[in-house]
């Protein structure tokens, strides 16, 4: 009879058994029941139609794997079978994961690109417009890269105005994408009028960084307008998704966001033949419109009523003037009888007045005192006057008169004839 073990030393020997059984396996199944726990490890079950084996994937190899794995996944597993001994169960530790039939890292681009577009990062609602004067382009590349002197040399070519700034950057390797990433941030910040990301052709592995999830969300939250230029024309990215232009190449990136100078020339030289036309057309309008405003000005201006008023005031005044004269003429023809009569009148009044002062003078020439002294007598007379005796004083200088001779004299001395 066989001696009895227990439980643990039984599932210590299954484990030694399996785990050095099953050292490295590859299992093809159907992923169901995934479960991302918070630690970084992945717990899921792969099936097929009959049977299920339980799987964990540690963190130090999930953080490997290149797409999410999804229940209802057709996958290959490489790994070994590990049992766990407390619970006696058995599961498969899992290395490495790969989608059967396809590749990991398209599997990888198809599932990032569909979560993604529904967030909508890819929505054309959400895509800034390219300036059309673009004077300052940030280009986040490699500075040893062949896509930087294309760009280089295009932008020298067509519009050699424009300010070029680079922020040299990996742009494939595994540091790349959170490389690009803090880069197109930082480029965020210069004040550029578009920023370019790109770089030259390669590989699937090559380009992969551009479509890693960290440098999509970086282009998506840039206020500056962003081109994504990387590859070729067949090589289609998650960058060139969200940025708001693609351009198949690098040097095709320059080209269509910078005006052509030899067509700007053109333009320009078209566009002053016909501002020349139209500032002649709007200063012939202008004029036209001037000379019309000027001759309602002159019509309504206070100088036009003025001479309007001054006109209306010479015609009164000749109107006035003509009116004055027959009115002179008629009173002139009324008053020349009364002329004549006062004429007339002046003349005999002359000839009375005269014929009084005859009279008057006869009678003035009789009344003189000289004519009436008698013989013997004289008229005293002081200062011009006729005078007495009893008015003068001595020492008074008088003259003495008579009608023919005048005596001065000085009076010595005065005495009354009654003493």
């Amino acid at each position: 009879m066989t001696h009895p073990i227990t439980v643990s030393r039984l599932n210590e020997q299954i484990k030694s058994l399996l785990e050095s059984t099953f050292i490295q396996i590859r299992v093809e199944g159907e992923i169901s029941q995934v479960t991302y726990h918070t630690s970084g490890h992945i717990y899921f079950t792969i099936k097929d139609d009959r049977s299920a084996l339980s799987c964990v994937m540690f963190r130090s190899n999930a953080r490997n794997l290149r797409f999410r794995l999804e229940a209802g996944q057709h996958v290959v597993l490489g790994g070994a079978i590990t049992v766990y001994v407390p619970r006696g169960n058995y599961q498969m530790m899992v290395q490495t994961a790969e989608p059967y039939g396809a590749g990991a890292l398209s599997v990888a681009y198809e599932q990032l690109k569909k979560r993604l577009a529904d967030e909508g990062l890819f929505s054309s609602e959400r895509k800034k417009a390219i300036p059309r004067t673009i004077r300052h382009i940030v280009v986040v590349t490699s500075k040893t890269g062949a896509a930087i002197q294309d760009m280089i040399r295009v932008a020298s070519k067509r519009w050699p105005l424009v300010k070029i700034t680079l922020v040299d950057t990996l742009v494939q390797g595994a540091e790349a994408a959170q490389e690009i990433a803090s880069h197109i941030a930082y480029a965020d910040t210069l004040g550029a009028d578009v920023i370019i990301v790109g770089r030259g052709g390669g590989s699937l592995e090559d380009l992969w960084a551009f479509n890693e999830e960290a440098v999509a969300r970086a282009i998506a939250a840039c206020k500056t307008p962003v081109v994504s230029a990387v590859g070729h024309e067949v090589d289609t990215l998650i960058s060139d998704f969200v940025a708001d232009m693609r351009a198949p190449t690098p040097s095709a990136a320059m080209e269509q966001i910078l005006p052509d100078k030899i067509e700007m020339l053109y333009a320009l030289d078209e566009m002053m033949e016909r501002m020349e036309r139209r500032m002649h057309q709007i200063l012939l309008l202008k004029t036209q419109s001037l000379q019309s405003a000027q001759r309602q000005l002159e019509q309504h201006a206070i100088s036009k009523k003025i001479t309007i008023q001054l006109q209306d005031i010479r015609q009164l005044a000749v109107q006035m003037h003509r009116q004055m004269r027959r009115v002179l003429q008629q009173k002139e023809e009324s008053l020349r009888p009364l002329g004549i009569q006062l004429e007339y009148a002046k003349t005999q009044l002359f000839q009375k007045k005269g014929q009084q002062l005859q009279s008057l003078e006869a009678q003035l020439i009789s009344l003189d005192p000289r004519h009436k002294l008698r013989p013997g007598f004289v008229q005293l007379v002081k200062d011009s006057r006729v005078t007495t005796l009893e008015s003068i004083r001595e020492g008074d200088r008088v003259r003495l008169e008579d009608g023919k001779f005048v005596a001065e004299a000085r009076i010595e001395s005065i005495r009354s004839n009654e003493s």
